[in-house]
């Protein structure tokens, strides 16, 4: 009786045991950052915009550096005299499909772990001109105000270009797509758009030429944030 009594008690066990395996198979792995960006991106690989030009396919490794961060997080790291690095872009932007990869490149080579990935696809204020004039037609999202008095430093002015190609001044800066930001003790220090001067159309073949200077452009952003911690003022 008492064989028994363990035999089905070992039975038991093991029926337990394995629908805890099957269990533990079901359960989905929790989905990192990087992950997350990889797949955001790489998910317009063969997709076609709205004008039926197909998106620059974009080959993004699953330890990239990119962690997820809104507005108001780029403003506590600075209001907290953090040092940083921040991309802002979008997935569908095409220029920042053309220059994520070589930002990744430029970053596992000054072993940079880690960089904010602000979307901005929402996030900004809108101006249209109307009678020549820069009007407001859709604020920014939350946080968004506060983000451009924190970089204000290095932002470039928003300006909208009409029909006589004359600038017309929107009075407020502006965080472009792409645009990467170095940022050492809370203080923005540099920004780029990552771009090479001779990439004309966001959908063109990029040049060894293009990425090198790509990867200069970066290269001088970052390196403060390196192993060196040198910041080249001249570049």
């Amino acid at each position: 009786m008492k064989k028994l009594l363990v035999l089905a008690t070992c039975i038991l066990s093991v029926v337990a045991l394995g629908a805890f395996c099957a269990c533990s198979k079901d359960e989905p792995k929790e989905k990192t950052d990087a992950i997350k960006f990889k797949e955001e991106y790489e998910s317009l690989n063969g997709q076609k915009n709205s004008s039926g030009v197909e998106y620059r396919k974009v080959n993004i490794s699953e330890d990239n550096p990119f962690v997820y961060a809104e507005a108001k997080d780029i403003v506590e790291a600075i209001n907290n005299k953090e040092t940083f690095a921040v991309y802002f872009g979008f997935k569908s932007c095409p220029w920042c499909r053309s220059a994520v990869e070589t930002l990744i490149k430029v970053a596992d080579d000054l072993h940079i772990k880690k960089i904010y990935y602000v979307d901005v696809l929402d996030l900004r204020d809108t101006y249209e001109l109307q009678d020549n004039k820069a009007v407001k037609v859709k604020d920014g999202g939350e946080g968004y105000d506060e983000l451009l008095q924190a970089l204000d430093n290095v932002l470039s002015d928003y300006t909208l270009t009409n029909s006589k190609g004359k600038q017309v001044s929107t009075g407020e800066k502006r965080i472009y797509a792409p645009n990467i930001v170095s940022v050492v003790d809370g203080v923005p220090q540099k920004l780029t758009t990552g771009l090479s001067e001779s990439q004309t159309d966001a959908y063109m073949e990029l040049t060894e030429e293009m990425l090198t200077e790509m990867y200069d452009s970066i290269d001088c952003v970052l390196d403060c944030l390196g192993e060196n911690k040198v910041c080249n003022q001249g570049c």
